[in-house]
């Protein structure tokens, strides 16, 4: 009895403090991320106030966390959109995975952490935050924008990638064999081909067995099945994560908007709880060492991300102007980054990873909103002072030449 009352007293202080960290990040148009990951580094070992009773059961919460981020994820695209996207805008995808996932595994190997971690950092370093972007993008005016596809098109292939990579990367931190990783990945592929071919093909007759006129039938199905769906895709050693986004893609039209909209408070709960729930599994103590290699890592990173965004717009021929404002767009890493790196730490693959990855993202999601910001007029400007320098100003034109003295 003593026990579920403290577990009470504690999962609540803990939604409690989340519920006005939101609200403090909303009043000053940020995103709440980082002020999630401090709490959980606050309630963690090492913190001021460590939990006890409630851990297991924040680690459910944060498991559910998870599955919803990537349901929501896959409810905004349909099949179509991403067959489309993946046909049209593939060479973006492939140099956004060359500029920005390499500096992550080259970083791993020159710390001495091995290919595992490798692969592990490559993801987080690869894969940007669509909700920070999205609410960025959101705040300043941009969403007409003629380079936001673009940017939307690079974000939906990452998003596409993780179908791909989240099994690749749960078979190496479980230390399966080379044969068993190519089952498990020719398995995650397999059933992501199949759903698209069922969501291209079938997508309507699949949306009407879940749909419901009642959103109360309507939240309990679509949840259901995303939970019994991440549970056998977990099972099958998938990953619980590729199975509800695989499910957020089966459905489209009125039910997928009427599960967004169902869903949205949910996911914003459990995902600020999977925040909290990496940041109890890092020491703040921890941070400090790897505080330098994360900054240089973010600097460098920051920088490819905006190189990817200004390629991909100048590709599909967007002005100056605007590639560089979808470079800076894309800057932002957080919440996939998160769940990559909490793969890696709970497997134990290397103590460090989980430390680096939380000072990354945490200079990120906050460095990202300005980059968004100011790539662009901090372009323009030194692109000026270059054109200046290099055209004489009228007054110096205008200037009569000394003429060279005329020897005797």
């Amino acid at each position: 009895m003593h026990s579920s009352a403290v577990l009470l007293i504690e999962f609540g202080s803990i939604i409690l403090a989340l519920g006005l960290l939101g609200r403090f990040a909303a009043r000053f148009r940020f995103s709440p991320i980082p002020l999630y990951l401090l709490a959980g580094l606050a309630f963690g070992k090492g913190g001021l106030l460590p939990l006890g009773a409630s851990e297991e059961f924040v680690a459910t919460g944060a498991e559910i966390g998870v599955i919803l981020l990537l349901l929501m994820l896959g409810l905004e695209y349909t099949a179509s959109d991403l067959v489309s996207n993946l046909k049209a805008h593939y060479p973006s995808g492939l140099v956004d995975f060359t500029l920005n996932a390499l500096p992550g595994a080259a970083a791993a190997l020159l710390l001495g952490w091995g290919p595992v971690a490798a692969v592990v950092l490559a993801g987080v370093t690869w894969i940007s935050s669509s909700g920070v972007i999205a609410k960025v993008l959101g705040d300043l005016g941009r969403v007409g924008n003629r380079e936001t596809p673009v940017i939307l098109s690079v974000l939906v292939l990452e998003d596409l990638a993780m179908a791909v990579y989240l099994p690749i990367v749960t078979a190496l931190v479980a230390g399966v064999g080379l044969a068993a990783g190519s089952v498990t990945l020719a398995i995650a592929l397999g059933a992501a081909g199949l759903v698209l071919f069922a969501a291209v093909r079938y997508g309507r007759v699949v949306s009407r067995f879940v749909s419901s006129d009642d959103p109360e039938k309507l939240l309990l199905v679509v949840l259901g099945l995303t939970i019994l769906v991440a549970g056998v895709a977990q099972q099958l050693q998938v990953s619980a994560a590729v199975g509800a986004f695989l499910v957020g893609i089966a459905l489209s039209g009125e039910v997928a908007e009427g599960a967004h909209t169902l869903l949205s408070p949910l996911r914003d709960l459990f995902a600020a709880v999977f925040f909290v729930f990496f940041g109890l599994h890092t020491d703040p103590a921890s941070i400090p060492p790897v505080l330098l290699p994360a900054l240089l890592l973010a600097v460098v990173t920051a920088a490819t991300k905006i190189a990817t965004g200004h390629w991909a717009a100048r590709r599909a021929g967007i002005s100056v102007k605007g590639r560089w404002r979808a470079g800076g767009a894309l800057v932002a890493r957080g919440e996939f980054s998160i769940v990559i790196a909490g793969l890696a730490v709970t497997a134990g693959i290397e103590p460090s990873l989980g430390p680096l990855a939380t000072a990354y993202v945490l200079i990120l999601v906050v460095l990202g909103p300005l980059t968004a910001r100011y790539t662009e007029p901090l372009a323009t400007r030194w692109t000026r002072l270059r054109e200046a320098r290099r055209t004489p100003s009228p007054e110096r034109a205008a200037e009569p030449r000394a003429e060279a003295p005329v020897g005797d």
